[in-house]
């Protein structure tokens, strides 16, 4: 059987659209990720390859980590915590994820590692991009999600989103000022393209290879 033909007959949402996770990696006042992550959201959704839904870590109100055991010994479901149950399921349905990430001090948001930390299984053999902003894009930040995606054993996706000086696309009610992300939608386009081709490629891999 061909890798098409394996891929075709396994049931997928929507006529086989990739369930696609977007996570909000901030949880500030007045934050930048709201905005970033409504615009990629359309954009995703504009696809018909994709089902979307947003992770926001503001409903997912998780304590920092405090079981006793390694999440790679823990599933979902038993975990004493049902925030962090009710999180390890969304995370277990996706099929490939995007993370809305800022740059604080040349790294990402405590609150965002916490969520990446707290499961482990659920993550694993599925791929991941990023969308960032801050001081050179939140190049700096990505940089080190990487690291971190690839010991979750996901696969992070060349392209990227760096949304230079976010401070300077709102206006004084921080709204978003009109077309200011204009100039980041072919990089989106080619970010979305190759984070689809891993989503059904690491699918395939995920139903028919013994882990």
């Amino acid at each position: 059987m061909s890798a098409l033909s394996v891929f075709n007959s396994i049931p997928m949402e929507k006529n086989g659209a990739i369930r696609l996770k977007i996570i909000l990696g901030s949880t500030r006042p007045k934050r930048f990720s709201e905005k970033a992550g409504a615009w990629i959201t359309g954009l995703a959704k504009s696809r018909p390859e994709f089902a979307v839904e947003v992770l926001d870590l503001r409903d997912y109100l998780l304590p920092y980590y405090e079981e006793s055991m390694s999440p790679s010994q823990l599933k979902v479901g038993e975990y004493k915590n049902e925030t962090v149950n009710a999180w390890g399921r969304k995370i277990e349905e996706g099929d490939a994820f995007l993370i809305v990430a800022p740059e604080y001090n040349h790294g990402y948001s405590a609150v965002l590692k916490n969520a990446l930390d707290y499961v482990y299984a659920p993550w694993n053999n599925k791929p991941v991009a990023f969308v960032s902003y801050g001081s050179v894009g939140g190049g700096r930040s990505v940089e080190q999600l990487r690291g971190v995606a690839v010991e979750l054993q996901m696969a992070p996706i060349r392209q990227a989103v760096h949304i230079q000086a976010p401070w300077m696309l709102v206006d004084e009610k921080n709204e978003l000022k009109t077309g200011v992300l204009d100039p980041y939608v072919e990089s989106a386009g080619g970010m979305l393209k190759q984070l689809l081709w891993w989503g059904k490629t690491l699918k395939v891999g995920r139903a028919t290879i013994s882990a």
